[in-house]
């Protein structure tokens, strides 16, 4: 009888957590749509949960208010995109793959994650919404920093030639930044992982060691037969 009982109260645990997990998806879908269509200052608690089917109290047991359901929103893609950085932090291997593999996938988060980073740009670039503050800034410039230690770390093993440090981080964070804000105005002219590889060899190119380039497509052709 116990047993039985315990499996009955580890079926109603699964149940509720699935439920829970169900509540809180609408609730940030609906809070979602809502903020890019309305704005986050027109947006009422009222109408996220009329949208989200629930009441007031569901969404104030799970979020506390109109600000946490928003600090919810922004919080999971940073917490992936900070992973991330960490990742590439510690990663081996040569800069300019590390670079390019990076940019990718900081695109593929960003197009995964695209309602959320309309919310970022309309509070970031808009008028004042009284929003939660959220250091926007911190995030961009660990990524900058991120590709500056990959690309010293190109410099310092000889891949890269002598060059300003900064100017060359400044131009491969402005690419991955315009494939970006390309995929938020004219997704159809988006670059994909493609477009913004080549982009990244171009600029790449100008400053690897003479012969370094073709020493890896030497490397990449013996590898593929």
């Amino acid at each position: 009888m116990a047993h039985r009982k315990e499996k009955q109260d580890t079926t109603k645990d699964r149940t509720r957590d699935i439920a829970d997990v169900s509540v809180r998806s609408r609730m940030l879908s609906s809070a979602m749509e809502l903020f890019n269509r309305k704005g986050y200052a027109s947006t009422t608690v009222r109408e996220i949960v009329a949208e989200a089917g629930v009441t007031k109290p569901v969404l104030y047991y799970y979020f506390g208010n109109k600000e946490g359901i928003y600090r919810e929103l922004m919080k999971h893609p940073f917490v992936r995109f900070e992973a991330l950085l960490l990742e590439f932090q510690r990663k081996e291997g040569p800069a300019k793959k590390l670079l390019i593999e990076l940019c990718n996938q900081c695109l593929a988060l960003f197009v995964e994650n695209i309602e959320v980073a309309r919310i970022m740009y309309s509070i970031y670039y808009g008028p004042p919404q009284g929003a939660p503050f959220i250091d926007f800034d911190a995030y961009h410039m660990r990524l900058h920093d991120t590709m500056r230690q990959l690309i010293a770390s190109g410099m310092k093993r000889g891949e890269f030639g002598k060059g300003d440090l900064e100017s060359i981080t400044w131009a491969v964070v402005g690419a991955i930044t315009i494939a970006m804000e390309v995929e938020l105005s004219h997704p159809e002219r988006g670059l994909g992982p493609r477009g913004l590889t080549r982009v990244l060899g171009v600029i790449l190119q100008g400053v690897e060691k003479k012969g370094q380039g073709a020493k890896e497509q030497g490397h990449g052709s013996r590898g593929k037969g």
